[in-house]
């Protein structure tokens, strides 16, 4: 059999030069002292592997019509063989590649591997970062339910607001004026063709500087970047102590990338892909449309700025975001590389991880968005017998303020707490509010009865301690 191999592999050498064409690569030698710190670039590319092998498959029976669409993914999901499993293995291996890239950009970033000669690998590992944000973005439209459809309509009101040219980004992304097949087509385009064909040359052009420059050794404090002599010292030193990447240096990367293969089809085989939800329907518009949890974190962004401030916010910040990532390596490709000697890159860091955390955990709860779910309020909190009492909290639940507002924890978070609201408000001022309206609160003058209006009040005027107290 070995012997069979052999000659196997001779005769294919001899015909495609894969010898001349993959030696140089597995034989270039590597730090001894590359460390378990370099192994998310190779699992970064594992994870896209997996995306790419699980969205072929997955592409076999998806229909990107707006009519079939919704149908097709619930076959995958329910009746094709493997389906569920598969579309886990997508979902969870769309989550490790932005864990991975994440992880791998900020390793980089501590190391000082951004600083001369490798400034164009960070630069291409910015726009891949980019890329993958954008595939995870539109392939959730995909799911064509109703959560889905909202996102991108939200997605397209945000670049509405670009400067001159929002108008016409919007109408691109939603391929017209409104949301419908055009949309999901161009999504589709977009996710499995135009994306992966920028993603494979970008990521050819950065294993290409890798091997070119050659991996970053780890960095040691006092020992700074010097443009004029850096080339000469790093092949010295590596043409002295360095390894071939194949095999010394290449098995954490295959322990690694195993590990993160076992552990996307563990989750997608436990806990398997996302649910869908219902089908897209601009009617309705009792939904809570959030992104996928890696971008999560900016869902809460747009939902706590002030509203004066959104605009300028949604354009500028992620504008931002990219430009100085991409000015790091020019405004600093030399000087030390070492984290204890760049204090300002490790506070850096854990600033970024500690407000993405934060803003995450709120994306989460999401507290600001109603609750559509919330049951009417139990007897244990009011008695429905009967009564004024009893009709102003079946009028607080039909008229959805219970969406908006908790009583002793029951309802939704986006307006203010009504449990106690009689020992803030008075009778007047109840009346008040609920007629004008305020803040993020509709007038209701125009939608109540004044007998819905005066039961209401009622309702309202028992949340008071002296009651709750009895």
């Amino acid at each position: 059999m070995k012997r069979l191999l052999v000659s196997l592999w001779h005769w294919l050498d001899d015909r495609l030069g894969l010898g001349d064409l993959l030696g140089p690569a597995l034989k270039h030698l590597v730090p001894r002292d590359a460390t378990w710190w370099y192994v998310f670039g190779s699992a970064t590319l594992v994870a896209f592997i997996v995306q790419v092998v699980t969205g072929v498959a997955l592409a076999f029976s998806f229909v990107p019509s707006s009519s079939q669409a919704y149908d097709a993914l619930r076959f995958i999901t329910d009746e094709a063989p493997f389906g569920r499993f598969l579309r886990g293995l997508h979902y969870y291996g769309a989550s490790a590649m932005v864990l991975m890239v994440g992880a791998h950009m900020v390793q980089t970033f501590l190391f000082g591997s951004y600083k001369y000669p490798r400034e164009m690998n960070w630069s291409t590992g910015v726009l891949l970062l980019g890329f993958t944000i954008a595939m995870g973005f539109t392939g959730q439209l995909l799911r064509w339910d109703q959560t889905a459809a909202w996102s991108v309509v939200v997605a397209a009101e945000q670049a509405g607001r670009i400067p001159l040219i929002g108008d016409f980004v919007a109408r691109f992304i939603l391929g017209g004026t409104t949301l419908g097949g055009a949309t999901l087509s161009r999504f589709f385009a977009i996710h499995v063709f135009l994306i992966p064909a920028f993603m494979f040359g970008f990521i050819g052009l950065h294993v290409w500087l890798v091997l070119r420059h050659g991996i970053s050794e780890p960095p040691v404090p006092g020992k700074p970047v010097d443009p004029a002599t850096y080339k000469k010292e790093y092949h010295d030193e590596v043409e002295r102590t360095g390894v071939p990447f194949w095999p010394e240096g290449a098995w954490r990367d295959f322990v690694f990338g195993t590990a993160l293969i076992v552990g996307i089809v563990v989750f997608a085989f436990v806990y398997g892909p996302p649910p869908i939800e219902k089908p897209p329907d601009p009617s309705i518009l009792q939904a809570d449309p959030r992104p996928d949890w890696y971008l999560l974190w900016y869902f809460a962004v747009l939902a706590l700025i002030p509203p004066k401030i959104e605009g300028p916010v949604m354009i500028l910040a992620p504008a931002l975001i990219g430009v100085i990532l991409l000015l790091a390596p020019i405004l600093g490709n030399h000087g030390e590389r070492h984290w204890s000697r760049r204090p300002w890159s490790l506070g850096a860091v854990v600033i970024g991880v500690l407000m993405v955390g934060s803003l995450w955990i709120s994306g989460a709860k999401s507290q600001w968005s109603p609750n559509f779910e919330a049951a009417p309020l139990p007897v244990t909190i009011v008695d429905a017998s009967g009564g004024i009492v009893a009709e102003g909290a079946r009028i607080f639940h039909d008229r959805a303020c219970i969406t908006c507002h908790l009583i002793e924890g029951q309802g939704g978070r986006r307006g203010p707490d009504l449990t106690l609201v009689s020992d803030r408000l008075s009778e007047n001022d109840l009346v008040l509010r609920i007629v004008n309206g305020g803040g993020n609160m509709p007038a209701y003058a125009s939608i109540l009865t004044p007998a819905e209006v005066d039961a209401l009040v009622a309702f309202l005027r028992t949340r008071h301690r002296a009651e709750l107290t009895k």
